[in-house]
């Protein structure tokens, strides 16, 4: 573990990579580009999946999963999604190595292997699933058809860092047919919707919902819908994405259902998914210079219990109600973890815990014990307090309610006071160097405009907004007219 601690207004870039790296969440691998995700980063992976999968499953969706292969001859089926993703395609062109006659400690792709046609390594799942769909859908009574898959993809990116942007990461994708284009509508909105409750709720992040422009929209989508947080850097992220993909894929790739009516038609359809860019979230958005900071309901554990002694009677006496303790809280449904290590003393246990988000440490020693307390430490506010041990399985779930509020109340009001309506592109750029957030501003929906904003100033349309009250004006670049603002930020 390097120890040496790096300051989040120092660098945010190192602050970051330090803290995924000393908190044992990821570390880089072998395969350029990949990483290892280590228990710890992927404990708190699982409780993100197990939410997410618990809510697709009340609103009716079920899990499968499909080939991580896909011919070549399917993903060019669909020629927006083809070309979208075509520069970041990992290609498989052998099935067989062999030894090498000159050197044999070498291995060499065989010729004589060559595959019939090559093989795509999934960047996303629509061509291969719309080619099994077609075999799925006859009729109306096939619909709808509402699949999730947990997966991993490959997109080939060239600048990696650790959990954001990766050459393989992990992420859900959900896959529905609908009869209707206002069915496939609606699920486009109401997974959008169930993104952004994972996203207040569970990771205690607020998140804006939108529409992306045209530019940034899914290759091969109709319309994306997006909810998109705030860092703590003054960076947007976009933490997930909800498309309504129309009849293109239907079409590309030939499925028809019969209605009522008898009649033919193409069947409509979305795609929706978040991935382990959410670890990323919910580090920058929370975290501070000692370590991470986890709402209680996404920690892997939400409660550690140190024992501190000087002797093997007082560890007995300590230990028997650390013990009871812990029974009561497991009681509760909370996930309690009791450190009684002796390779480690108590300030090193602190630190750790500390540096790992633990939200609430229990310390118990000798005193304690006679006098029926404990000592109670959150991490959220680094707030020490001590608690009679009675009735204690009540008040350490009280107490994570509120730090998950407060955790989430913190990062409403940075997010609040960083959007910034601007009115000229001076100010515009003036805003975006400092203090940066979100920017809302008018443009004149001209891809254009939005190309040469981002040229000047790296700064992306983040989404327009889908609640925002409608307010005609003046695009702060082109001086034409504009139906509403729209969010820019510099992101990742």
């Amino acid at each position: 573990m390097d120890n040496k601690k790096i300051k989040r207004s120092d660098d945010y870039s190192l602050w970051y990579n330090n803290l995924v790296k000393n908190a044992d969440l990821a570390e880089h691998s072998a395969v350029k580009g990949c990483m290892v995700i280590k228990p710890y980063g992927y404990a708190i992976w699982e409780k993100m999946q197990q939410e997410l999968d618990r809510m697709f499953k009340a609103t009716g969706h079920v899990n499968a999963y499909f080939p991580l292969f896909v011919p070549k001859s399917l993903f060019e089926a669909e020629e927006k999604n083809a070309e979208g993703f075509a520069k970041e395609c990992a290609i498989v062109t052998h099935y067989r190595l062999k030894t090498d006659p000159d050197n044999k400690g070498k291995l060499i792709v065989d010729p004589e292997a060559k595959l019939e046609e090559e093989l795509i390594v999934r960047p996303t799942s629509e061509a291969i699933i719309w080619n099994t769909y077609k075999n799925w859908i006859q009729s109306y009574r096939d619909l709808p058809i509402l699949i999730n898959q947990w997966a991993n993809v490959v997109r080939w990116e060239m600048r990696t860092r650790l959990f954001l942007r990766t050459a393989e990461f992990l992420w859900q994708e959900g896959h529905t047919a609908h009869a209707t284009k206002e069915e496939a509508m609606e699920e486009t909105r109401k997974m959008l919707d169930v993104y952004a409750e994972f996203a207040e709720t569970f990771l205690a992040i607020p998140v804006i919902k939108g529409r992306k422009t045209e530019n940034e929209r899914f290759a091969g989508a109709d319309d994306t819908f997006c909810i998109e947080g705030l860092m703590q850097d003054g960076k947007a992220l976009q933490m997930g994405t909800s498309h309504f993909l129309g009849q293109n894929f239907a079409k590309a790739f030939d499925v028809q259902f019969a209605g009522k009516d008898g009649k033919r038609d193409f069947v409509w359809a979305t795609s929706w998914g978040v991935s382990t860019r959410l670890m990323g979230a919910l580090i920058m958005a929370h975290s501070d210079d000692d370590g991470l900071v986890l709402p209680p309901t996404i920690a892997p554990v939400q409660v550690v219990i140190v024992p501190i002694y000087r002797s093997d009677e007082e560890f007995t006496k300590v230990n028997n109600v650390a013990l009871d303790i812990k029974k009561r809280l497991e009681k509760q449904n909370l996930s309690v973890k009791y450190d009684n290590r002796d390779t480690h003393k108590p300030g090193w246990k602190f630190n750790e815990y500390e540096l790992k988000g633990v939200p609430i440490r229990i310390a118990i020693g000798p005193r304690d014990v006679d006098n029926q307390c404990v000592e109670i430490a959150r991490r959220d506010t680094k707030e020490k307090q001590s608690l009679s041990n009675v009735d204690l399985e009540h008040k350490i779930p009280h107490l994570l309610e509120q730090m998950q509020k407060n955790i989430y109340d913190k990062a409403l009001s940075f997010r609040d006071q960083n959007i910034h309506s601007v009115n000229t592109y001076s100010e515009f750029k003036e805003k975006l160097e400092h203090p940066g957030g979100f920017i809302s501003a008018h443009w004149d929906g001209t891809g254009e405009t939005e190309n040469r904003i981002k040229e000047e100033t790296k700064a992306t349309i983040r989404c327009i907004p889908l609640n925002a009250s409608i307010e005609k004006g003046t695009c702060i670049y082109s001086g034409k007219p504009s139906a509403q603002r729209v969010l820019f930020a510099k992101a990742y």
